[in-house]
């Protein structure tokens, strides 16, 4: 009896190895803030990673296809009902990852005899008028994290997702080094490629190392562009409609990374 509680804690501790592992070799997704709104950017070699949720939402997610699709659904169907039954205004991405997506993910998590989510998503949504954006990570075992705003803690405009925590920790590193603000969309995709370059090198490295150089990740991103599909959206601060939300053609990302 006395055996129980130790029991779950080491099956959790063995479900959280294997997820991690499975979502180790996700290609990193990058979305920082721009003068002219948000950009999310990532590399991928076989399926789509980057969504539009509701009129200033976007989603970018790593892991299992079957998985994402889920979440990404769930993730819609609840930002819709929101919307009708209240305001457009109204749906907020704290209320939606903090009261509907989190709990779900922590409760299949922790439910050992079920099967858990494969998957790590990244959340944003476009500040209104003054308001700065969110940037929202929401793991497979419901953890959160934002781009701060609370606690004393001042907004980052930028948030990354990768397969392994130092991948993302060399991405944030470096991304905290530039202003963002004030970045023309040429300029914030060059920094969110080279961003990807230094996330994906770090994927391969075997412990904590520093952060490459620029020179090495340029040759990296480089070296990738000419074997994967580039995939970039947009959330516009001065669109013409309520859906913020624009998909970039692969043409005019890489026009404005040569």
């Amino acid at each position: 009896m006395h055996e129980e509680p130790f029991r779950w804690v080491e099956a959790i501790a063995n479900r959280r190895e294997y997820v991690e592992d499975q979502l180790a070799p996700g290609s990193p997704i990058v979305a920082l803030g721009y003068r002219e709104g948000i950009l999310l950017f990532t590399l991928s070699r076989e399926r789509q990673k980057i969504f539009e949720i509701y009129d200033r939402i976007a989603l970018g997610g790593i892991g299992h296809p079957g998985d994402l699709e889920r979440l990404r659904l769930t993730a819609i169907e609840l930002a819709s009902a929101e919307g009708f039954a209240r305001s457009a205004d109204d749906v907020a991405l704290r209320r939606l990852a903090n009261y509907s997506l989190s709990p779900a993910l922590k409760a299949a998590f922790e439910q050992i005899y079920g099967p858990p989510f494969l998957a790590r998503l990244l959340f944003t949504e476009l500040g209104r008028g003054d308001a700065p954006n969110l940037f929202l990570r929401l793991d497979y075992d419901g953890s959160i994290r934002t781009n701060g705003g609370s606690f004393g803690k001042t907004f980052e405009d930028f948030g990354v997702i990768a397969g392994k925590p130092q991948a993302i920790a060399q991405m944030e590193s470096s991304l905290r080094e530039h202003k963002h603000s004030e970045l023309s969309f040429a300029e914030a995709l060059r920094l969110a490629a080279r961003t990807w370059s230094i996330g994906h090198l770090a994927l391969s490295a075997e412990s904590d190392a520093i952060v490459p150089a620029a020179a090495r990740a340029e040759d990296h991103l480089r070296e990738q562009l000419a074997h994967a599909s580039v995939e970039a959206a947009i959330l516009e601060k001065n669109a013409p409609l309520p859906a913020t939300y624009r998909a970039l053609a692969e043409d005019e990302v890489r026009t404005a990374l040569a």
